[in-house]
């Protein structure tokens, strides 16, 4: 099975895809200075200074330089003691024992963080008792800034390397729980103990399963003396707000956080990048030396392998299966909704055999356009109803199985009776579809406009108004072509208005005008 990861860059775009046998498994833009040079990413530390605290929301706005300010929540703002932070890891633990299983989780590699320290178990921490206005905080971005929002921070700071993440103000010893095999993970909380003091935290990512105690304590040590630079550069007393420390750049993050050890080829379509590349593997990933390779075909990379194809379908609120049925994706801000639908495929047998298969294709349809469209948030799943209990239990089995190569955070529900599946993603970054595209200039972002019809009817009334009030003898109306042709091609319209008010009517067409615009004057002849 091939598995590249594909590095395209135009001028200030680059955008990473990971491939596996032609399906994309992960999908990246940046477009650099061409949208905004100081718009914060992930991972980011700041010196910021706090702006507002609003109590009645139990959180903050701090000022990192950016136009919008960012958001610190207070459960993000509070930072416990060590002793507090032993107590809230012993009391979530027990209380997910005695908790009822709600759902099911597909974690990703910060879960074990969260579970450690839940802060749900401190309702009595206050905002304004942790910040005031006018502070000097240190805060990591946790979330770039998304649609109409600023960007969320946190002081709770994570540093993620190759094969560890190291937590300098929070304590605890973590494997990412999509490392299944129990012995594995096992030795590797063994390592991380030993390599980590106390009162600090490490978390082993997903490939760091097989690596050795001198790989990840390497990795672990490069990340220490980041924090110690970071340090370092907020002792120097620089006024608010400062970048204390810049993340790795767009590909290198890419390199670091979506290359599996299984990737079989890097390939980059560009010289420069292809240095960036080839320096970033020697020095942190040795193994894939040999791996990176040029593209040197006359096709752009993407189009040769039908990415360019999968990004537009992506960009489509309808995507067809190859059965027949078809997907119909609308995204909110907050939600996005997915039906389902049998369309033109009509099947063999019984129709709850058609409807089966075609729900189980769209298992796999779903979670693909949800990983490369970058959905978050609550996401609604409209499957087609399906009478037999098993075949509901095949669809959802098949649908967490599916959600297993997604590298965000998903929460699933089981299929209500009503055939819906309610689920969360995890969001850091925003969508694919409000990167690449912006709210139509016609429909002004609303999706449809007014019928024709509509419009007539909505202009006639008008001109009824006009004309009664009016003592001129002569009216003008001035409308998009298609309204001016539907009020015209019914000539009894306009004559028993002339007749009725004793008023010359003129239709005018005009291609200025947008289809729901009209204007409606009165004159003397």
């Amino acid at each position: 099975m091939a598995k590249e990861l594909i590095i395209n860059r135009t001028h200030n775009e680059s955008r990473v895809a990971l491939v596996e046998n032609g399906e994309v498994l992960d999908f990246l833009v940046d477009r650099g200075s061409l949208t905004d040079e100081t718009k914060p990413s992930v991972g980011n530390i700041y010196l910021g200074k706090v702006l507002r605290v609003l109590p009645g929301m139990q959180s903050a706005f701090v000022d990192i330089g950016y136009q919008k300010a960012a958001f610190l929540y207070v459960h993000d703002a509070y930072i416990p003691t060590l002793e507090e932070q032993r107590e809230l890891a012993a009391r979530a633990q027990e209380k997910r024992e005695q908790e009822e299983k709600f759902g099911e989780m597909i974690p990703d590699e910060m879960s074990t963080l969260a579970e450690a320290v839940d802060m749900r178990f401190r309702p009595d921490v206050k905002i304004e008792e942790v910040v005031k206005e006018g502070d000097v905080i240190v805060v990591q971005v946790a979330k770039e800034p998304i649609s109409t929002k600023g960007p969320r921070v946190t002081t709770h700071i994570t540093l993620a390397g190759r094969y560890v993440v190291y937590m300098p103000v929070i304590e605890h010893t973590g494997v990412s729980r999509r490392i299944e095999n129990e012995e594995e993970r096992e030795r590797l909380r063994e390592v991380l103990d030993s390599i980590r003091p106390e009162g600090v935290g490490i978390i082993a990512r997903t490939v760091a399963e097989g690596q050795s105690y001198k790989v990840l304590k390497s990795d672990y040590n490069m990340l220490v003396k980041i924090w110690k630079d970071v340090q370092k550069a907020q002792q120097n007393k620089m006024q608010p707000p400062v970048l204390l420390h810049k993340d790795l750049s767009f590909i290198q993050k890419s390199l670091r956080d979506i290359t599996d050890e299984d990737v079989d080829a890097i390939i980059v379509d560009d010289k420069s990048s292809l240095k960036q590349v080839e320096k970033f593997v020697s020095k942190f990933i040795p193994s894939f030396k040999g791996k990176v390779k040029l593209w040197e075909d006359d096709t752009p990379v993407f189009e040769k392998m039908g990415i360019d194809i999968e990004m537009e379908r992506a960009l489509s609120n309808q995507v067809y299966l190859k059965s027949g049925g078809h997907l119909t994706i609308d995204q909110t801000e907050a939600l996005v909704s997915i039906d389902v639908n049998t369309g033109k495929f009509v099947g063999k047998k019984t129709l709850e055999d058609t409807i089966l298969k075609t729900n189980l294709e769209a298992v796999k349809e779903i979670t693909y356009q949800l990983r490369i469209r970058n959905c978050g948030g609550i996401i609604i799943i409209d499957f087609i109803d399906m009478e037999k209990l098993e075949n509901r239990e095949m669809v959802f089995e098949a649908l967490l199985e599916a959600l297993k190569k997604d590298r965000a955070k998903t929460n699933v529900l089981p299929i209500s009776g009503l055939g819906l599946v309610e689920m969360t993603r995890k969001r850091t970054r925003d969508t694919l579809t409000r990167i690449m595209c912006e709210p139509c200039p016609y429909c002004e972002g609303i999706g449809r406009v007014k019928s024709v019809t509509s419009v007539c009817y909505e202009l006639l009334r008008e001109l009824y108004k006009v004309l009664k009030k009016s003592s001129a003898n002569k009216i003008s109306v001035f409308a998009h072509p298609e309204v001016s042709a539907r009020l015209t091609a019914d000539l009894g319209i306009i004559e028993t208005i002339e007749e009725v008010y004793d008023k010359d009517v003129t239709i005018r067409a005009d291609n200025n005008y947008h289809i729901e615009q009209y204007e409606i004057y009165s004159h003397d002849l």
